[in-house]
């Protein structure tokens, strides 16, 4: 699993809404709350198309899409 709280805020700086970046990323608001929370997968067109419309630099691509998620464990 990733963690793709980087890219929300990324997506929030330059669109305001999660939904304006799935439309200009022509995907559905659904399809890319799956992307977001994990259900599915990023292809890499649309990892390469994000980029663009974020104006991510490739050096950075990672923290945005490849940053693994910690899991929280319960204690007791």
């Amino acid at each position: 699993m990733f963690d793709y709280s980087a890219l929300r805020g990324k997506i929030k700086e330059v669109y305001g809404t999660e939904f304006r970046f799935a439309d200009a990323l022509e995907l559905s608001s659904n399809s890319l709350s799956a992307k977001l929370n994990n259900k599915t997968q990023w292809t890499q067109n649309e990892i390469n198309a994000a980029v663009q419309l974020l104006a991510i630099d490739y050096s950075e691509i990672s923290k945005y899409f490849f940053t693994g998620k910690v899991q929280e464990t319960e204690q007791s």
